[in-house]
């Protein structure tokens, strides 16, 4: 069983005009998973729907209480990147014990066309089932620890932190 916890980001945005205002609207973790014919036994719980660069301490609070209380053992979290590590460092200050726990964005909104969301999103399913308990980022292929990864703006990837 994995049990998903959605926050918005890019994942979930909906650009509606030339200016590329956007908000963020209904997740699309459910639509992709059904599109690739996924049969694990997963949950998903909605906890805000935010871009990353709007999330406070008390929606990571929220976070980190929501998967510390969960039963389940695998969870994925879906979130904006510009603040994906800082809410992976939040959850491993917590004391995230014996959870495989992966948080996973995407760079272009799954509702683009071309998107890495869907690639993204089942990575992070198969590292939530394969990974030892801890706190993860997955992103683009990559699996990195909580404490030694940064996003590259420039370069539009996460990368170890040197």
């Amino acid at each position: 069983m994995i049990t998903i916890f959605t926050t918005g980001g890019t994942f979930d945005k909906v650009y509606f005009d030339a200016n590329s205002k956007f908000h963020i609207g209904e997740s699309q973790v459910e639509p992709i998973l059904k599109e690739g014919n996924v049969t694990l036994d997963y949950s998903i719980e909605q906890l805000i729907r935010k871009d990353s660069l709007e999330i406070t301490d008390e929606d990571r609070q929220l976070i980190c209480e929501r998967v510390k209380a969960s039963a389940a053992q695998h969870i994925i979290i879906t979130h904006g990147t510009d603040t994906m590590s800082h809410t992976a460092k939040a959850l491993a200050a917590h004391g995230i014990d014996g959870k495989t726990v992966v948080l996973v964005g995407a760079m272009q909104p799954a509702r683009m066309r071309v998107s890495d969301a869907p690639f993204n999103l089942g990575f992070a399913c198969a590292a939530a089932q394969l990974l030892p308990s801890d706190i993860y980022i997955a992103m683009c292929g990559q699996v990195f620890q909580h404490n030694n990864v940064k996003k590259n703006l420039e370069a539009g990837r996460f990368e170890t932190e040197s």
